[in-house]
């Protein structure tokens, strides 16, 4: 892919937002909905019936939620003005809304204290933004494409 590409898909922190949960166009949701489709629309009646045999099928109704939930996944990203996480100062950053950077570690005031993260994410965000830096967006996607988004 090249770097514009990977800009579409990828926040501005640096995290791949085809493997977000909200994500609209993601992975999470692409696959939920693949699941509730081999599933059927009928699969919680004979999920009541195999937790005869199979207990864990009891909880059914709750799974098939959760997967629906990610199913319905609606965020068209954070590029495109819809943050998941409400007090993200990084999609907010008027240097990322203006255009004068595409990520983080663009900016010469990078790592700042915008974001306001969990410091497991914060973390994360500086190192993701540490190694693009040096190795650059499209090898910094390429190394990163097997990996995990939450870890």
């Amino acid at each position: 892919m090249n770097y514009k590409e990977i800009r579409e898909i990828t926040a501005p922190c640096g995290i791949d937002c085809k493997k977000c949960i909200a994500y609209s166009d993601g992975y999470v949701k692409e696959t939920s909905a693949r699941l509730l489709e081999l599933l059927g629309p009928n699969f919680a009646v004979h999920a009541e019936r195999f937790s005869k045999f199979y207990p864990a099928m009891a909880n059914y109704p709750s799974f098939k939620e959760m997967v629906q939930f990610f199913a319905d996944a609606s965020c068209p990203g954070c590029r495109n003005g819809h943050p998941q996480f409400p007090d993200c100062g990084v999609a907010t950053c008027p240097k990322i809304e203006s255009g004068a950077a595409d990520f983080c570690f663009q900016c010469d005031d990078f790592p700042c204290e915008r974001p306001e993260f969990h410091p497991s994410l914060d973390e994360r965000w500086k190192n993701k933004n540490k190694r693009m830096a040096e190795v650059g967006v499209e090898e910094f996607y390429n190394e990163t494409i097997d990996e995990l988004r939450y870890l």
